[in-house]
């Protein structure tokens, strides 16, 4: 990041806080070896990991377990030109254990579209970064 760029790091706290406020986000992992993007609505486990429910026969679980993947939630105030960018970078795992599951069965919201049979995905943070504008921006005779 560049000084004085208007942008502000998060720490790894404010980035969590601010995850624990977004009610829907994105994961990023790859697809036929070109970067996918998938609005999914999450939920945060006690130590961090990002948690998704989805249908067991989904591409989204066949693409993802056991790969490297990002989760990107933001809020933005276009008026202010302002708001936040969290991202969380980690390996997922789709929970197929049914005690696992059980255990996380209050936590993982449920999936917007309904399944017959859905899965947990797990991200375990292996990084976690963020960044805030706080808005004002000038147009420097443009």
């Amino acid at each position: 990041m560049y000084r004085n760029d208007g942008f502000r790091e998060l720490e790894r706290r404010e980035c969590l806080e601010l995850l624990a406020t977004a009610p829907v986000g994105r994961i990023v992992h790859t697809r036929h070896a070109l970067p996918a993007v998938l609005p999914v609505n999450f939920a945060l486990d006690d130590d961090a990991a990002v948690l998704v429910r989805t249908s067991a026969a989904s591409e989204l679980a066949r693409a993802v377990d056991g790969a490297v993947v990002a989760l990107e939630a933001d809020e933005v105030d276009a008026a202010a030109h302002s708001g936040w960018s969290v991202v969380v970078t980690g390996t997922a795992s789709v929970i197929t254990d049914l005690a696992h599951r059980r255990r996380l069965a209050g936590k993982v919201p449920c999936s917007w579209v309904p399944w017959p049979e859905e899965v947990v995905i797990r991200i375990e943070p292996e990084l976690i970064t963020g960044r805030a504008l706080a808005g004002g921006r000038s147009l420097y005779g443009l």
